[in-house]
């Protein structure tokens, strides 16, 4: 497939895995952080770790959209299904990850809660349309990718006078939570080399918004594509960075991104949403300024003014340890209800459930079967 099969070259990803081995300094270990959960998926799913040194280890980190969100936040989601009686739609991975007592939406929705799964912002709208004596709420999630749509809806519902669709916003933002996993105090914090920046959401903001990476933590950040090539190339061209005793912002997946990012795409998500003032993320607790709400202007979509709402307190599952994965700070196999009692049928916490998650990517490729020795991630 033109555009997709000319970034999975087996012969090519061999030879700049070659260079790597023979560029990767043997004196030192590289740990660098693949930000996003699509690239642990890529990494996994293509055996990218399989190609690299000995002494290059990935750390994965918090950027799954679905995992980050704490188990509050789909307590309330639920309560006001079933408080309510709102019909609630989410995007499909948000189904499964259990709550404060381990009650997920699909769980609820099986209990006779109105719960459906939808493919994006305009299956929403058009539920809306064919119920309209019934409230409709879109339970939005996910990072600077996701918001832009909601945006759009938001504008399409006030367009069209929907006054029975509104919007539970839990949109979070990519640069704080990286500040965060850097400004990390111990036994918070993760060894960090160098880090993948997202591919997505930075076709979105851009590659500007990371200065603050090599500026004020002196860790070089390469744009990573998604594809196995450009997971490799990107890893070539970090350790160059650190060989070279450079902390720099590059910019690997130039076919996407640029330095602006989408200014149509931001002039939505300004006009509909503004900072919070601060946000609970799993595994990193309240990030100020680090997530949206909906702005003054369009208060009659938002679900939070709509219908009371009680903020609870998030509890996780006892044992799992998706906070700490979450942070880089341990890995899946760290955790004792990996593999055991959390299965993907079975799952305890939200890295088993996305398809983004560290732990889903460790489970569906097999790296659980791994021997201690042998396990060269992070």
């Amino acid at each position: 497939m033109k555009y997709i099969d000319e970034f999975r070259d087996q012969t090519l990803a061999r030879q700049l895995a070659t260079t790597i081995a023979a560029e990767a300094n043997p004196e030192r270990e590289y740990r660098l952080m693949e930000f996003c959960g699509g690239h642990t998926h890529a990494i996994f799913r293509y055996g990218v770790q399989d190609l690299m040194p000995e002494n290059l280890r990935f750390v994965h980190g918090p950027g799954c959209p679905v995992c980050v969100l704490p188990t509050a936040r789909i307590d309330a989601a639920i309560a006001l299904a079933e408080q309510h009686g709102v019909t609630l739609c989410t995007y499909a991975d948000m189904m499964r990850v259990p709550g404060g007592d381990r009650r997920s939406l699909l769980k609820a929705k099986a209990t006779g809660a109105d719960i459906r799964m939808v493919y994006s912002t305009q299956d929403a709208l058009a539920i809306a349309r064919a119920n309209p004596e019934k409230q409709l709420v879109f339970f939005a999630i996910g990072f600077e990718t996701t918001t832009p749509p909601t945006a759009v809806a938001m504008k399409q519902a006030r367009a069209e006078g929907l006054e029975n669709f509104s919007v539970l916003c839990s949109h979070v933002l990519t640069p704080p939570a990286l500040r965060a996993i850097l400004a990390a105090a111990e036994p918070e914090s993760v060894s960090i080399d160098g880090i993948l920046g997202p591919s997505h959401v930075s076709t979105v903001i851009g590659s500007a918004p990371y200065g603050f990476v090599p500026a004020e933590f002196d860790k070089p950040l390469v744009i990573a594509g998604f594809e196995p090539l450009d997971v490799v190339q990107s890893t070539l061209m970090l350790i160059r960075q650190i060989n070279d005793r450079r902390c720099e912002v590059e910019n690997q997946y130039r076919r996407a991104v640029t330095p602006e990012g989408n200014r149509k795409a931001q002039a939505l998500m300004a006009d509909c949403f503004e900072l919070r003032e601060r946000f609970e993320w799993r595994g990193l607790g309240f990030l100020p300024a680090s997530a949206v709400r909906i702005r003054d202007a369009y208060a009659d979509l938002d679900a939070e003014i709509r219908f009371p709402m009680e903020p609870g307190e998030s509890h996780e599952v006892k044992g799992c340890e998706c906070p700490a994965i979450l942070r880089g700070v341990k890995r899946p196999t760290d955790c004792k209800l990996f593999g055991t009692v959390c299965t993907p049928e079975n799952p305890m916490g939200s890295c088993m459930v996305s398809s983004e998650g560290a732990c889903a990517a460790y489970w569906s490729y097999g790296r659980f079967r791994d021997t201690a020795a042998g396990d060269r991630t992070a």
